[in-house]
């Protein structure tokens, strides 16, 4: 796809037709219409499609046009198949092409595809890729930001703020929280401070031989960050985009690091033999009471036959409320060189709509990204938690934190000089 030449004016705001237009009487099954009717029936369906884009204030074309979207596998490809399938139906001259390109890959792709005209006209990436991909002009700006914003959660909307723009559409909310097996914890145990999790695994190991109180994947920042946000310590300062300080290596970041590198007391497992995959399998095999993960467990913990629930992170020393975790939004992204953006932006508030939304946690089981009721055991755990999250920062340096601090994470839990650890972190990250 070449890039246009033209900029689209949106000339009015989102209004409500969005997102009740997905409870409209669904079509008769083609075997009771003829031909004739079909044709008609389209025809009517593409001019209602028209009014309903202009009245949202994008200029749709009625001329025939396909959308490539890049997506995941793992569940998030049928999302897209069936939501381009109810989209169709509602604007017969727009088609859906899924095309597999992993969310962790997609921000590279789309530098390397989207100037070379093979790229996507709408793609998945995580939040925390935003600043990247607006610093290399790879996306647009989201379509009716204002009404977008104040449709979705708080978290979500901040999330894809940058610089004072919006880009992009979420079409899910995820943060991590305290997994227990209820065969090995009661729920009046859960601990709700870090000092209880030590007490009750020490008790536990000792006697449950083979088994753990307590396990996490020691060696990722993703997870390891909750014990640097002690007294409001906050990675890139209070907003996420002081590009000057990281706030890994601070006072309360290393106090809280010194207190991370203790749990191994209860967890006496090197870094290397604590990765996600690792971790996954000792809980979805009985042989560990609390876990940290998140939502994307909830099935293949259910399939493991594990009877479990779902808790807020325990507070750090010196604290009462539950330890602050990343929180992250992933959204639909407009591609800057798309053909089609206007037709790109209508469909990514469309997977906004209540019913995408309930289809998207249906196939997914991941968090809506407004504010819905869901049918889950699990959710209010998670949704507590998520009143304590901080969005992920997604200025260009956070590219480099991961790398940095899941080494940092890896070499302090083996018993490295913590000090020096997040230094050197501090020092990688600025220095990209």
């Amino acid at each position: 796809m070449k890039r246009k030449l033209f900029a689209i004016l949106m000339a009015m705001l989102l209004v409500g037709t969005m997102f009740t237009a997905c409870s409209k009487e669904e079509p008769k099954e083609a075997s009771q219409k003829t031909t004739t009717e079909n044709k008609t029936d389209k025809n009517e369906d593409a001019n209602e499609a028209s009014n309903d884009a202009a009245d949202n204030g994008n200029e749709i074309t009625s001329e025939p046009v396909t959308l490539t979207v890049w997506e995941s596998t793992g569940g998030s490809d049928d999302f897209i198949k069936q939501a381009g399938e109810a989209f169709t139906a509602k604007y017969p001259n727009i088609t859906i092409e899924y095309v597999n390109v992993e969310l962790g890959d997609s921000a590279t792709q789309i530098a390397l595809d989207g100037p070379a005209g093979v790229g996507p006209d709408l793609f998945a990436a995580p939040h925390d890729k935003l600043g990247e991909l607006v610093s290399g002009g790879h996306v647009m700006a989201t379509s009716n930001a204002d009404t977008i914003a104040n449709s979705v959660l708080g978290t979500c909307s901040t999330a894809l703020s940058y610089d004072g723009t919006m880009y992009g559409y979420p079409v899910s909310a995820e943060t991590y929280a305290l997994f227990y097996n209820k065969a090995l914890i009661s729920e009046d145990q859960v601990p709700t401070t870090w000092e209880e999790v030590v007490s009750f695994a020490e008790t536990f190991n000792a006697e449950n031989s083979g088994k753990y109180g307590f396990m996490m994947d020691v060696g990722n920042g993703y997870y390891s960050i909750i014990f640097t946000t002690s007294d409001n310590n906050r990675l890139f300062g209070p907003n996420g985009t002081d590009t000057t300080n990281t706030n890994i290596n601070s006072t309360a970041s290393v106090e809280g690091m010194k207190f991370f590198q203790d749990l191994r007391s209860i967890l006496d497992i090197p870094a290397a033999d604590l990765t996600t995959s690792i971790c996954d399998a000792a809980f979805s095999s009985g042989n560990v009471a609390m876990y940290i993960t998140g939502l994307w467990n909830v099935a293949p913990f259910e399939e493991a036959g594990i009877d479990f629930g779902v808790a807020p992170l325990p507070s750090l020393p010196g604290n009462d409320t539950p330890v602050a975790s990343f929180s992250g939004t992933r959204a639909m992204f407009v591609s800057a060189y798309s053909d089609y953006p206007a037709e790109a932006a209508l469909f990514g508030e469309f997977l906004l709509s209540e019913e995408m939304q309930k289809l998207r946690f249906d196939i997914t089981g991941t968090l809506p990204s407004i504010d819905i009721a869901v049918e889950s055991p699990y959710i209010a755990g998670f949704l507590k938690q998520l009143d304590y999250a901080f969005p992920m920062p997604s200025i260009p340096q956070m590219g480099a934190y991961w790398e940095a601090m899941n080494s940092a994470s890896a070499n302090i839990w083996d018993g490295a000089d913590v000090q020096a650890e997040l230094d050197a972190c501090n020092s990688t990250i600025l220095d990209q």
